[in-house]
């Protein structure tokens, strides 16, 4: 939703500052007095091509800026935080535009410098112009698509379609590599065989290194651990050991413990030494007992971890690892013959096509049932709108196979009695383009995504009762989303929630536009105008403030 803009020294507007609100808006002005100029600035800041031209005379400099609230636009949130212009918790963008005498342009998001194209993907999930010469996403194929889509309630289906695609072109994809590659697929199985049979010949296993090391250590060290397992235990077991020496200590305290506590202390104590210098005693017993001079198995053993050691060198990692990396060879053993398996691959793929083509027939079904059915609701407010000659179509032409489904959408119109249909965009004035978009809005407004619709000159060429159904429709889209349409017809103006009027005056000999809202009073005053011209008499303000009385009322 559009919160605000501001302007300053662009074209006629000096500085101008616009807070929006929900609903529908509507902007009117005498003829050149700059009504087009919120829509042009807001061009601009959705990638539209600057021109020095658009400087008020004198200035250096126009800029321009606007606010949008990013609620519910849930995919924009997430590719502006993808590119680093908006915070985890942002849910608000502003885009600023600054264009220079020489024509050239700086562009913003969030106060970090964008490219054009950026502006234009933003802009794409923001605003929809309808009206003369206005781009807008309904002339897109793959935004009319959507819209059918989301119509027919086909999301589900048409991302599963999208999937199933995907999976085809991967499986094709691997096909035509394993025949690109089958002779370089031959190699590489035959070198990772012979590496898988080499390791399984050395035979290795894990936790092997770690063990071999330590038993490596034992033999090595076997001399060392005899000698200071053998005069340890005679200093603590021997005649003259720390056991002798203990048991004398007791045997001079115990008489006297009785008589001194603190001796009854010293012989617990005691007694608690020679059971840990029993233990150690065991334990060193223990050791002398398994330790052997070896010389055999330690060099058994040296082999053995030089064959490790070579085999880890020659595979790049570490020796405890090889078991490790003959798992990892056996895998890519496995991966590589199943990618060589083209009988494998030839089946896969045409089960994974049989499978999109049968998702993406159900989707082209739906959507033939649901284009005939937008085509008449679309039609149906045509009608309502002076086109009572007009015919509208969907027309679904088969395609190539492809990710969105079976075939094309193309929305198909033909403005006048015997015309031939033609694409939306070319085939009516703009004025007509414009109330075809207000039909197709009407028909399908509950689906659209974009939260912001304007109509510039949507009126063009009617009157009468077509323009309070105008007005009366420009109401119930704004229902659902923020709408602003630039009008010349009181009729429209009157159904508006909210009214701007654009008007010029003269200061130090220059022109300037100015924007102002509208109370009450003001806005019967303004269709007083827009229905008797400059002198305003009692009728036409009475007829003005019956029917801004009854268009109010009618939205009540």
């Amino acid at each position: 939703m559009l919160l605000s803009l501001s302007l300053h020294n662009f074209v006629l507007v000096e500085q101008l500052h616009l807070n929006f609100q929900q609903g529908f808006t509507v902007l009117t002005g005498e003829t050149g007095a700059g009504k087009s100029l919120t829509l042009d600035a807001l061009a601009l800041l959705l990638g539209g091509k600057a021109d020095f031209g658009q400087i008020r005379h004198g200035a250096k400099e126009a800029q321009l800026a606007a606010l949008f609230d990013l609620d519910g636009a849930d995919t924009l949130k997430a590719q502006l935080r993808e590119q680093g212009l908006l915070d985890e918790d942002g849910t608000q963008v502003s885009l600023r535009r600054i264009i220079d005498a020489k024509g050239k342009s700086r562009s913003f998001i969030n106060n970090h410098a964008a490219t054009l194209a950026q502006l234009k993907q933003v802009g794409q999930h923001l605003i929809d112009v309808h009206g003369q010469n206005a781009h807008h996403s309904l002339n897109r194929e793959a935004a009319q698509r959507q819209l059918l889509d989301a119509f027919a309630g086909n999301g589900a289906l048409a991302d599963e379609t999208r999937r199933r695609y995907q999976a085809w072109q991967d499986c094709s994809r691997q096909l035509q590599q394993a025949h690109d590659r089958a002779e370089s697929l031959a190699l590489e199985r035959e070198r990772l065989e012979w590496q898988a049979g080499e390791l399984e010949k050395l035979a290795t296993y894990a936790g092997e290194w770690e063990s071999i090391n330590l038993s490596h250590d034992r033999l090595a060290h076997a001399a060392a651990l005899l000698q200071a397992a053998a005069e340890a235990e005679a200093h603590i077991g021997g005649e003259q050991g720390l056991q002798h020496t203990v048991a004398r200590c007791m045997k001079i305290l115990s008489p006297l413990a009785h008589i001194e506590p603190r001796f009854a202390e010293c012989l617990d104590m005691l007694a608690a030494v020679e059971a840990e210098a029993g233990e150690i005693v065991s334990n060193l017993g223990a050791v002398a007992a398994q330790v052997e001079l070896n010389p055999a198995e330690l060099a058994a053993q040296e082999e053995r971890i030089a064959q490790l050691m070579s085999a880890a060198r020659k595979y790049r990692t570490g020796p405890e690892h090889l078991p490790a990396k003959l798992d990892e060879i056996r895998t890519a053993l496995a991966n590589l013959e199943a990618a060589a398996d083209v009988d494998a691959l030839q089946r896969q793929c045409r089960d994974a096509e049989a499978a999109y083509r049968k998702t993406a027939g159900q989707l082209s079904q739906r959507r033939r049932e649901a284009a005939e059915r937008l085509s008449a609701q679309t039609l149906a407010v045509m009608r309502e709108l002076a086109m009572g000659g007009a015919r509208f179509q969907i027309e679904l032409p088969p395609s190539e196979p492809a990710a969105h489904g079976l075939e094309q959408i193309r929305f198909q119109i033909a403005a006048n009695q015997g015309a031939p249909l033609r694409p939306l965009n070319k085939a009516a004035s703009g004025g007509e383009l414009a109330r075809i978009s207000l039909a197709l809005q009407t028909a399908v407004g509950q689906f659209a995504r974009i939260p912001t619709l304007i109509f510039d000159e949507v009126d063009t060429g009617i009157g009468g009762g077509t323009a309070e159904t105008v007005g009366r429709l420009l109401r119930d889209i704004g229902t659902r989303h923020q709408v602003l349409a630039v009008t010349h017809l009181p009729q429209v103006a009157a159904y508006g929630e909210h009214h701007w009027r654009v008007s010029k005056h003269s200061r130090n000999g220059q022109t300037f536009s100015r924007i102002d809202l509208l109370d009450t009073d003001g806005r019967t005053a303004e269709l007083a105008r827009m229905l008797g011209g400059e002198i305003l008499t009692d009728t036409t303000r009475r007829h003005a403030a019956e029917m801004l009385a009854a268009a109010q009322n009618h939205m009540v």
